[in-house]
């Protein structure tokens, strides 16, 4: 066991290079061959992205020390402030082309995942807290995502609404209750100990394998019109990096005067930190032909989203100070 999480880690360790080296394999891949079976092959993914994440929190956590006043800054920010900023730079740089505006929304509806817990620890702050944000984030966005959609972009793109709640629920909802129960029976069946020393450090990088083979997919789907037509991604960057710019920039802001360092670090990672990977499994099972548009810009954000992420840890100490160290 030891030996295969030390293989996985690589695709986690390296993750900053990875996910530009995957894109690139995608379109390889999408250039030689017909791609499409594996659209299929999307849900999984997410659910394999979902999972193991689900299997190594303790959701009874939630319930203890709950600091509300950070909870509640940090899900204000996700769903009454980022919303609105998606929204209306996606207008801005993509009035010719609602689905890919579309795909700006969608990720700005959805917030926090995996990668929220992994950075707010890589910077040291308040992991439980960044848990509690996962855990809300998620279900709080899965259930308003189809109504904030229809409401500010239903006039424009038919937005299947039926389809987009059953995919949430199909990506979310069941690799929740399914981790939740596989965490039980492990702990039930080999210890608590042995779950946390031997058993839980291999699913983070199943999450990990799974958002790579995602993008991978992304990208081989829309293979073709990339190749035909470059510029496609080079006018995604720039309303991507506006759209995160602002997100640090709020967020620091609230976390820098209203939070200690680890809570305002938990903040940060909480509201900045997109779920890209159930935005690709809606984009692309919900919306048919037309989810391929939706899904490219989701794909290019995965690059902007986690070289930021890294960068933004070297920025901690002076935003917020450097780490207190506690003398003995």
């Amino acid at each position: 066991m030891d030996r295969v999480i030390k293989q996985l880690s690589f695709f986690k360790k390296y993750l900053v290079w990875n996910i530009p080296i995957f894109m690139l394999l995608g379109l390889v891949f999408g250039h030689f061959y017909d791609a499409a079976f594996l659209k299929v092959t999307v849900l999984p993914l997410t659910i394999l992205m979902i999972y193991p994440m689900m299997v190594t929190l303790d959701i009874k956590s939630i319930f203890s020390e709950f600091n509300y006043k950070l909870q509640a800054v940090t899900q204000a920010i996700n769903f009454l402030v980022i919303p609105f900023v998606g929204f209306a730079i996606g207008r801005l740089f993509f009035q010719d082309n609602p689905l890919t505006a579309f795909g700006l929304l969608l990720i700005s509806l959805l917030p926090t995942s995996g990668m929220t817990i992994s950075w707010t620890g890589f910077a040291k702050g308040n992991v439980s807290a960044a848990i509690k944000m996962t855990i809300i984030g998620l279900v709080i966005g899965s259930l308003i995502t189809p109504i904030y959609g229809q409401a500010l972009m239903g006039e424009v793109i038919d937005i299947p609404l039926v389809k987009t709640f059953q995919q949430i629920g199909a990506a979310i909802f069941i690799p929740m209750i399914l981790g939740y129960l596989t965490r039980t029976l492990l702990i039930k069946r080999y210890g608590t100990d042995h779950f946390r020393t031997e058993i839980k450090p291999a699913f983070p990088m199943l999450s990990t394998l799974a958002v790579l083979g995602i993008i991978f997919v992304a990208m081989a789907l829309k293979s073709k019109a990339i190749i035909s037509n470059p510029e496609i991604i080079l006018r995604m960057i720039m309303p991507l990096l506006l759209f995160y710019g602002l997100n640090y920039t709020l967020a620091s802001l609230g976390a820098k005067f209203l939070f200690p360092r680890a809570d305002g670090i938990a903040l940060v990672y909480g509201s900045v930190m997109r779920n890209l990977s159930v935005a690709l499994a809606i984009s692309v099972i919900a919306f048919g032909k037309d989810g391929l548009d939706i899904a490219l810009i989701v794909a290019v954000a995965y690059v902007v989203q986690v070289q930021s992420a890294a960068w933004y840890i070297r920025l901690a100490d002076r935003i917020f100070g450097p780490t207190r160290q506690v003398s003995a």
